[in-house]
């Protein structure tokens, strides 16, 4: 997915705190997704949200408190 990001000229910002994890996020830069495979994972794509609606996550639905920062 990070290789797609960067090809789809956006930014992405893995998070990992084990360093065979994060050797492997920065091992993206030495290959190429083809435009099929680019098709592909776009394709994926359904437009519907995997989770709540932003507005929806409130100390009422999710019981404890949600850090603004």
């Amino acid at each position: 997915m990070l290789r797609w990001h960067l090809q789809q000229g956006r930014s992405a910002i893995p998070k990992s705190v084990r360093p065979q994890r994060i050797a492997e996020n920065f091992d993206v830069f030495d290959f190429e997704l083809t435009g099929e495979q680019l098709a592909a994972i776009d394709g994926l794509d359904t437009g519907k949200r995997g989770g709540p609606e932003p507005a929806d996550v409130t100390l009422a639905t999710f019981g404890r408190p949600i850090p603004e920062d």
